[in-house]
């Protein structure tokens, strides 16, 4: 009976249809909407917004501030966009931000990003043992840990410090940044938590992988490149040239023997390279710093001959003889028993590490890049030699002779 009146009362139908029609719907808010609203009335330090829910919302206090809208300038009737902060209050009221649609507009707007894998471009405002704290607009933050920074900021004498064990030079570096904007990618992004986590690392990558494409299809073996060190190890550096990394193996460094590879360099030094190996499609790619560098034993066979007594400087005392540096990048042995006419025992005895002595040299072998010694040859040779003749002074012109005598007797003159 109450059903059937029900349906067959106009005033029920009228209700019915009402509340289909879109337009009359009463709208469901939650928490972090966006909402389209009509400004009601401007109160000093509150405003009234109709967005078509059951009830008025309101603007008030820190939620009016804005860097693109000051609120004082509203009126009635002007449109604006405002944020959900409670679809009800303890009072039952609609709580709205001016303020926080600013953020929520990034949120938006780095949703997209991650979606579309665009770049974000972030201001570094602060550095921590984890990594940097980054905006990205106003009121917004994300976080790049060290992990993700690129190699270069993290990099100390070639040896990669992240994490909580970060170094506090590293640390000196990355608080440095502080001001700097950096270009990085979305890793990871969640607006319930306000968690933004970033990666500086995917773009330099990114770039690095498409430079490195257009330099494989190029290079060959035998061309000359400039690169960056990238990384130092005990076996050699590794350099970046033109987004192609390689190694450049110790044994590649220079002609001469490299005791210490971090005195001679750093990550960040520049340096030219020369190719001479591309193996597995690029993923193995060899360089060359002292095949771009004069060798010095070319010059040593043009320039020295067996015989020739040179002078050079002691680098090593071993057991069975003396290591001696002969000019740039020439090392020879002198064997224990070119060491002296004597028995000698102990090399030690005869030299000493940093000494300059006069050797002969014995032999010259291009293979083995290696000089033949004897420091008993050179002293035989020097006690062979002649005495030279002693200089005849110089004879004086009859000018010279008279101006000479001049000065002597005013001399011996003024002395009495």
């Amino acid at each position: 009976m109450e059903k059937s009146r029900k349906t067959d009362n106009p005033l029920y139908t009228q209700i019915d249809s009402y509340l289909a029609d879109k337009e009359h719907q009463i709208k469901k808010l939650s928490r972090g909407d966006i909402v389209e609203g009509e400004v009601v009335d401007v109160q000093d330090g509150l405003v009234v917004v109709d967005v078509g829910y059951k009830s008025e919302g309101i603007v008030a206090g820190r939620e009016l501030k804005s860097d693109t809208l000051d609120w004082r300038d509203l009126k009635p009737g002007d449109k604006i966009l405002v944020y959900v902060v409670k679809p009800e209050d303890e009072d039952g009221r609609l709580v709205l931000s001016i303020r926080r649609t600013q953020q929520a507009s990034a949120w938006i707007t780095l949703e997209k990003a991650k979606k579309d894998n665009e770049i974000v471009e972030t201001t570094v405002v602060e550095a921590n043992n984890g990594g940097l704290i980054v905006e990205i607009g106003k009121d917004v933050r994300g976080f790049i840990p060290t992990s993700q920074l690129d190699a270069s900021r993290v990099y100390l004498n070639g040896i990669r410090q992240v994490g909580k064990d970060i170094s506090s030079k590293v640390q000196k570096r990355l608080n440095s940044l502080v001001g700097e904007k950096i270009q990085t990618r979305i890793i990871e992004l969640d607006r319930e938590k306000n968690r933004i986590i970033l990666s500086e690392k995917m773009v330099t990558q990114s770039r690095d992988l498409e430079q490195r494409e257009k330099t494989l299809n190029k290079v060959k073996e035998g061309d000359v490149l400039e690169g960056t060190v990238s990384g130092i190890t005990p076996f050699g550096i590794f350099v970046n040239a033109e987004g192609l990394e390689g190694l450049v193996h110790l044994s590649e460094l220079s002609w001469d023997k490299v005791e210490d590879i971090g005195s001679l360099y750093t990550v960040g030094t520049k340096v030219k390279v020369m190719v001479i190996g591309v193996s597995d499609g690029g993923k193995r790619v060899a360089y060359s710093i002292k095949r771009l560098l004069k060798d010095p034993w070319a010059e040593a066979i043009a320039k020295y001959q067996i015989g020739d007594i040179v002078k050079g400087k002691i680098q090593k005392v071993v057991p069975y003889g003396a290591f001696v540096r002969i000019g740039d990048g020439l090392n020879g042995l002198i064997h224990i028993s070119e060491l002296s006419d004597k028995l000698v025992k102990d090399p030690a005895d005869i030299v000493s590490v940093g000494e300059e002595v006069n050797v002969k040299i014995l032999s010259i072998s291009s293979t083995e890049r290696h000089l033949g010694l004897s420091l008993k040859g050179a002293k035989q040779k020097e006690s062979t030699v002649k005495k030279a003749k002693p200089e005849k002074e110089k004879e004086l012109s009859e000018e010279e002779l008279a101006s000479a005598v001049d000065t002597a007797i005013s001399e011996e003159i003024g002395g009495e």
